[in-house]
């Protein structure tokens, strides 16, 4: 049985704001978190227990600071030119690669809000009159999960319709640059992501993205 927390999320993660400081998750009000879940789950023996099946991790958090469930919000932000979709995809400042902008839910806020928020601060876009669609929630497969620490999306998707230019995009916040990638396909996205920037698409949002580029 594996027990890991990563020691950044005792350390700074606690320090600036983004971990839980209770150590002992048998210390935590689950029926709370639970009936603010956004995805259902169970707790045994005071212990959350990840819905989506074991990590190989069983106890502690990984590399994510919030025991249980963390609600995140994600962009998918599209717009016809020349003929092809287009993408917006950020590199994500942590190394795991490339990522839809996205970043997790404050408090009070609903889904659509915050991934206009993220957004806009990781790459500088603002959409204020687009049409929006809040797609269905969805568990994300985060490589720094646990089984008692996971990821939860509710992604909002976004077409631009088709225009002459291409918004220009800044990479900042949690994003080390911001572009727009081709993306008629999955597969033509993450080709373009291998040979342009030599990266690769962050494991989480690949089964997400194979489904939504279609």
């Amino acid at each position: 049985m594996t027990t890991y927390t990563h020691p950044d999320v005792l350390g700074k993660g606690v320090t600036e704001g983004w971990a839980d400081p209770i150590t002992d998750p048998r210390q935590i009000d689950w029926t709370a978190r639970q009936r603010a879940a956004v995805l259902p789950f169970s707790v045994l023996d005071g212990r959350p227990v990840n819905p989506c099946g074991p990590t190989g991790i069983r106890h502690g958090r990984n590399q994510l600071g919030h025991w249980g469930e963390q609600a995140c919000a994600d962009a998918v932000v599209t717009a016809e030119i020349g003929g092809g979709r287009w993408l917006v995809m950020v590199e994500r400042a942590d190394g795991y690669g490339w990522a839809l902008p996205g970043g997790c839910i404050e408090p009070g806020e609903d889904c659509e809000t915050a991934a206009l928020r993220e957004l806009g601060e990781e790459t500088g876009l603002v959409i204020e009159h687009t049409r929006r669609v809040v797609l269905a929630p969805r568990y994300v497969p985060d490589p720094r999960a646990s089984d008692e620490a996971w990821m939860v999306t509710v992604p909002t998707r976004v077409h631009l319709g088709t225009i002459g230019t291409l918004p220009a995009l800044l990479g900042a916040d949690d994003a080390k640059q911001a572009v727009w990638m081709p993306a008629d396909t999955y597969a033509v996205l993450l080709t373009h992501v291998q040979t342009a920037y030599h990266g690769q698409i962050f494991p989480a949002h690949t089964a997400m993205l194979r489904e939504l580029l279609i």
